[in-house]
C-alpha cells in the first residue's frame, strides 16, 4: 500500500489546485480542476479562478461567465457554485443521484412530496425562455401552485421567505435551472443551456472530481462535502474502482493508480478568498489543514493566508478607489524570503482586481466575511 505524509497530500493538492504554478487552460479549466468554485460571492470567486491562472483578472472570469464558458448554478451541498458549461449534464445527473438527508426545516414549513413536485414542475416551466428575479419566479410559482406555496415560513436573513424557495437548491441541481444575468443589483434565474456532453456514470465521475482535486480521503469527508449520507458514500467508495493509501497512519482512498506526488514538499505563501475551495470544502480535514492557532483564529468565513499549504493567517482587503489596502494577519514570524513572497501575491491581488496595493502587516479587525 503507498505510504504518503499529510505534507505530500498539500503539495499533491495545491500542484491540482493551481496553487503551486498556474494551471493552464481557461477558467473552465480551472473550475473543471477544483471540483466547482463557490460563487455566492462573485469577487471571491473572481478571484479565486483568476489566482490559479498566469496574468488573468476578474475580467477574465467575467468574460468566461459573459459568454456562457461557466454557468452559475447549485452545486455540491445545493450552494451557489461556477461550474463548466461543458460539464453540466455530469453534474446535472450526479447532483440529482445523491441522497439528501432529511429535511432542515421544522414540520410546520415543509411540504408533502406532491407539493415539493408541483413547485419543481412550476419553477422549471417559468423559466424557460425566461430572466426572472426571485420575486418575478416567486409569483410565478405562487400562480402554478397555490397561496400555500406563498406562506412566509422560512426563516430568512432579516425576515421570512415564502414556502416554496426551500425546493430551490433541488431545482438547481437537477438541472431545471440556473443563473442569469444579474438585473441590476437583483440576481435572476433561467434555464441552464443545452450542452451535448459525453455521456458517463455519473456518480463515478462526481467521485473521481472529488477525489482529482482533494483526494486522498474518504467516505465521510465525501458525504460532508455533498451533504449527504455517509453510509451511501461508503457503498458508491465500495463499489468504485479505488486504491487505498495510507496518510500518517490513517486509510484513505484515491483512484486506482493515481498515486504519483510531486518531486517538492509544499511551499510559499498564498492569499485564499472567500470560500476559496482549496480551504473551504475539505471537511474532516480542517484539523489537520488549520494547525495550532488556525483552529480558532480562522474559524468562519475568513480569507486564509496559507503558509507552506497550511492556513497560517488570515487576511483582509479594503478597496477605496483605485486601492486596495491588504491587511495580513500572520500567525507566526515571516522570514525575509516569505514576506517577498507575500509582496508578490498582494501584487497579485491588486492586479486581479484592477487596484494599486499596499500591505499591512498586523491585526486583521473585522470578523469573517467582513
Amino acid at each position: 500500500m503507498t505510504t504518503m505524509t499529510w505534507a505530500q497530500v498539500c503539495a499533491r493538492r495545491l500542484d491540482r489546485h493551481g496553487l503551486a504554478t498556474p494551471l493552464t487552460g481557461g477558467p473552465a479549466d480551472v473550475v473543471s480542476s477544483v471540483a466547482g468554485t463557490h460563487g455566492q460571492v462573485m469577487s471571491a470567486a473572481e478571484i479565486s479562478i483568476a489566482l490559479r491562472l498566469e496574468n488573468a483578472t476578474r475580467e477574465t472570469v467575467r468574460t468566461a461567465v459573459r459568454t456562457g464558458e461557466l454557468v452559475k448554478a447549485f452545486g455540491p451541498r445545493g450552494t451557489v457554485h461556477l461550474l463548466p458549461a461543458a460539464e453540466l449534464p455530469n453534474w446535472f445527473a450526479a447532483l440529482a443521484a445523491v441522497p439528501t438527508v432529511g429535511p432542515s426545516h421544522p414540520r410546520s414549513v415543509q411540504m408533502t412530496c406532491a407539493q415539493f413536485d408541483q413547485v419543481l414542475a412550476a419553477i422549471a416551466a417559468a423559466v424557460r425562455g425566461a430572466e426572472l428575479t426571485v420575486d418575478e419566479l416567486s409569483d410565478a410559482v405562487v400562480a402554478a401552485t397555490g397561496p400555500w406555496a406563498g406562506d412566509r415560513v422560512m426563516e430568512a436573513f432579516g425576515g421570512k421567505w415564502p414556502r416554496w424557495r426551500q425546493a430551490l437548491p433541488t431545482a438547481g441541481t437537477r438541472g431545471l435551472l440556473c443563473f442569469g444575468p444579474n438585473r441590476g443589483r437583483n440576481a435572476t434565474y433561467t434555464s441552464p443551456p443545452t450542452v451535448t456532453a459525453e455521456q458517463v456514470d455519473p456518480l463515478p465521475w462526481l467521485l473521481s472530481r472529488y477525489l482529482h482535486a482533494f483526494g486522498p480521503s474518504t467516505p465521510a469527508r465525501f458525504a460532508n462535502w455533498l451533504n449527504t449520507s455517509d453510509t451511501w458514500a461508503r457503498d458508491l467508495f465500495e463499489s468504485t474502482d479505488l486504491e487505498p493509501v495510507t496518510v500518517d497512519g490513517e486509510e484513505l482512498w484515491v483512484e486506482r493508480g493515481d498515486t504519483a506526488l510531486p518531486a517538492e514538499p509544499p511551499s510559499g505563501v498564498r492569499l485564499l478568498p472567500y470560500f476559496d475551495t482549496y480551504a473551504y470544502a475539505v471537511g474532516n480535514d480542517r484539523h489537520r489543514l488549520n494547525p495550532g492557532t488556525a483552529a480558532t483564529r480562522a474559524r468562519g468565513n475568513f480569507q486564509v493566508l496559507l503558509t507552506d499549504g497550511l492556513v497560517g493567517g488570515v487576511w483582509h482587503q479594503k478597496r477605496t478607489g483605485r486601492r486596495v489596502a491588504v491587511t495580513v494577519e500572520p500567525f507566526t514570524r515571516l522570514t525575509k524570503p516569505r514576506l517577498r513572497d507575500l509582496e508578490a501575491q498582494v501584487n497579485r491581488i491588486g492586479m486581479i482586481v484592477g487596484a494599486s496595493p499596499t500591505l499591512t502587516i498586523g491585526e486583521v479587525s473585522m470578523g469573517g466575511h467582513a
